[in-house]
């Protein structure tokens, strides 16, 4: 992705350079954290495993390295491309203006109004405080562990989070909240890949809109991100048969498929997760 010259964005809260390591959770903290795993569709588990009371969080000053330096660079540029795309779509679907969020960079853990959060829960949009948070340590991750490397791959991470604010602020989050609450699980994780699969499609529409600054490869390294974080390949990666009725976030090829329905269109309106009768 060509980034030299393209403005980084100042809605952005850097809190890596006080690191801490969370000693657990509880009471009402350990419903909060359930709650925003239910709402946000993050995987909260690696958060409660083996945690205890309500702890505090120890912390430590320290300089960034080199690398950190460049991940937060990156992804200041990248939201600033989001701002730009969604300045620009948002007031021609809402009739208002597009009001960005801030994106937290944080390291190992922190505290969100949606409750504490780690490396281990990848990036989530917290509603509460309408911040995006992410670890910029998950970039590695992707690559390592995931098989989603190249650089295009973890723009499409935070151009997601990025579309639950869009959603958002369209109303569309606190009405499939509503919904939730009045159905069971199994109909609740179905709106909830709903939900998914709409920010893959925003995420595509960003894309598209940015097609000036993608190189030879980007598009493929982003529907391969898409392919890799599938409930269905990360279920299997995990040694597990696939449970559809647990997913949250929709197959690998339904996240691939919507994710280019919103490149192809670069149309915020073709992105009706919700009225589709095929996902």
């Amino acid at each position: 992705m060509r980034l030299r010259g393209v403005r980084g964005s100042r809605n952005v809260e850097d809190r890596r350079r006080v690191s801490g390591k969370g000693a657990g959770i509880g009471g009402v903290g350990l419903l909060v954290v359930l709650a925003v795993g239910y709402f946000a569709g993050i995987d909260v588990t690696p958060l409660l495993e083996g945690q205890g009371g309500l702890g505090q969080q120890s912390s430590a000053s320290r300089e960034l390295s080199p690398a950190e330096q460049r991940e937060g660079r990156f992804a200041t540029q990248v939201l600033g491309t989001t701002e730009q795309v969604w300045g620009q779509l948002f007031p021609k679907i809402a009739g208002k203006p597009y009001v960005p969020p801030v994106m937290v960079l944080y390291s190992g853990t922190t505290q969100s109004p949606c409750g504490s959060a780690s490396g281990a829960t990848g990036p989530f949009y917290c509603p509460a405080d309408k911040k995006a948070y992410l670890d910029t340590a998950f970039f590695t991750t992707m690559r390592q562990q995931l098989g989603a490397g190249g650089d295009f791959a973890a723009a499409y991470v935070i151009a997601h989070e990025v579309a639950h604010h869009v959603q958002n602020e369209l109303g569309i989050l606190p009405q499939v909240n509503y919904q939730r609450r009045a159905v069971g699980q199994a109909e609740a994780n179905a709106l909830t890949v709903r939900l998914e699969l709409q920010a893959d499609c925003l995420s595509g529409v960003w894309a598209r809109s940015v097609k000036g600054l993608m190189e030879n490869g980007d598009l493929n390294e982003a529907l391969n991100a898409a392919k890799q974080i599938g409930d269905d390949t990360l279920q299997r990666n995990a040694g597990r048969v696939p449970q559809p009725h647990t997913f949250t976030h929709g197959t690998s090829e339904q996240r691939q498929r919507w994710f280019a329905r919103g490149f192809d269109s670069g149309d915020p309106n073709t992105c009706d997760t919700f009225g589709a009768k095929r996902l």
